[in-house]
């Protein structure tokens, strides 16, 4: 039996580590067209930053241990260009030559891609991505070039920063989502001028409002320059770009990092015959099988259900890849297990403040989903008010009015002072599907310095609950 992954990162690698524990005397082929596999991609705004000295230590486990240690076949600067369902063979590129091997199982993990949106000049030098580790390098590369060089650079000087000149180390992050929100503290740390453009009206739209406005207000306390409401037109310049326009304003930078979004690559299964769900991502059952027999998929090129609607959703977080992938392996060995709803929980640091959210915020999506959410905001002291330097915690918390049931919450707080940590009850409750009573009931730890006695959460549920 073989069992052949596409895709050595997340998903990939956890099925085929988890089949080979659990079937030893397996066959497991993992193709990557890569050099990297199981790495942290989350991590790459903190090494562009600099928190993070090398791209190695994004690094789970290495391409030699996965082959020594658990002696799996990784093979990677492998393209996969084909998978023929009919004959169960997989045709992958390489070195100038072609390699067919034949799958019992076959999981599909070609995660997913940055979106590029059709603005004028986006293919310009200085225009950058960060999906990948290459991406990583080249604008980590870009950030020490413009350190070491400085406004006095001439343009023999390097390619990178011969514009610091006439902007003044302005750059530009188009997209006001985690990426964007994270590579402008990332390049603000570097003493660079950042200029945020987001289309919408408030950054992390995911978020509720109340974080959302949070989380602007910090980022303009740290000289971020936020552009909210401004759709980018164009990156002008020649060869190289040296300033974002949108439909009012005309902004220098010397570099602009696109971060609006991901989208799952989906083209080897689609030409396999797999078929895409709502979301556009693979659609899979319970057990991540596509309608392909024997054809798997997981990750961020695959759909998920959301826990609160049972409905299909796309999640392209990290949890998630690593759950499923890990789940199909099992299913592989011959123990066929599900991975598990998502309720779309996730967090974000912005300078010195922090965010969680999870479950469903959106009134139009909860009322599709056929619920009639009400909502509250709170904002509560972070631990015991005579205790020194307690900070404060805003909880935004949704149910439905008619059951009473928790459907999500969005929580902002100062870096350190719990809003991430605190969110894991209300994860808890969304996947249960407890009321607001019952969270308001939850046993929660408190101790003078971690708490008030009478946790945000537990005071947010209360006061939804009396709305209720």
């Amino acid at each position: 039996m073989t069992f052949v992954v596409v895709g050595g990162d997340a998903a990939g690698m956890s099925a085929a580590s988890k089949a080979r524990r659990e079937a030893p005397s397996r066959e497991i082929v993992v193709l990557e067209q890569g050099q990297w596999v199981s790495y942290g991609a989350c991590g790459l705004p903190y090494y562009v930053k600099g928190e993070i000295q090398s791209l190695e230590e994004l690094v789970s486990v290495t391409p030699e241990e996965f082959r020594r240690e658990r002696d799996i076949d990784l093979r990677t600067g492998h393209e996969v260009v084909d998978v023929d369902p009919d004959d169960r063979t997989v045709t992958a590129r390489h070195d100038g030559g072609e390699t067919t091997v034949g799958y019992d199982h076959l999981l599909v993990a070609t995660g997913a891609e940055s979106v590029v949106p059709p603005i004028d000049g986006v293919d310009r030098e200085g225009v950058y991505t960060l999906g990948s580790m290459t991406d990583g390098k080249e604008l980590r590369e870009f950030v020490a070039r413009s350190r070491e060089e400085g406004p006095a650079a001439q343009p023999d000087n390097g390619p990178a920063c011969h514009f610091l000149e006439t902007c003044e180390g302005a750059v530009g992050v188009v997209g006001g989502g985690y990426i964007g929100v994270e590579m402008a503290e990332a390049l603000a740390a570097n003493d660079f001028e950042v200029h945020l453009f987001q289309r919408g009206d408030r950054v992390l739209k995911g978020f509720s409002e109340a974080t959302s406005e949070a989380v602007a207000d910090h980022l303009r306390e740290q000289d971020v320059a936020l552009h909210l409401g401004a759709e980018v037109r164009a990156f002008a310049g020649d060869d190289r770009v040296d300033a974002v326009v949108t439909a009012d304003e005309r902004v220098a930078v010397e570099m602009s990092l696109l971060g609006t979004g991901v989208r799952p690559r989906t083209d080897l299964a689609e030409d396999a015959g797999v078929e895409l769900g709502p979301t556009g991502a693979i659609a899979t059952d319970a057990y991540r099988e596509t309608n392909v027999p024997d054809v798997y998929a997981a990750g961020d090129c695959a759909e998920v259900e959301h826990v609160v609607t049972g409905e299909p959703d796309y999640v392209p977080l990290a949890l998630t890849a690593n759950r499923h992938g890990r789940a199909i392996g099992q299913t592989v060995a011959g123990d066929p297990t599900e991975g598990g709803p998502a309720a779309g929980t996730a967090a974000v640091k912005a300078f010195d403040i922090e965010a969680a959210r999870t479950g469903i915020l959106d009134h139009e999506e909860a009322a599709a989903a056929g619920f009639d959410p009400v909502t509250e905001t709170i904002e509560a002291k972070s631990r015991a008010g005579y205790y020194p330097e307690d900070g404060r915690v805003t909880v935004t918390l949704t149910a439905d009015r008619g059951s009473g049931r928790v459907l999500g919450a969005s929580l902002v707080s100062g870096y350190g002072e719990g809003a991430v940590h605190r969110s894991h009850a209300v994860v808890a409750a969304v996947t249960e599907g407890v009321t607001v009573a019952e969270l308001a009931d939850y046993d929660l730890a408190y101790a003078p310095p971690f708490n008030t006695t009478w946790d945000p959460v537990l005071t947010a549920a209360k006061v939804l609950g009396g709305r209720l």
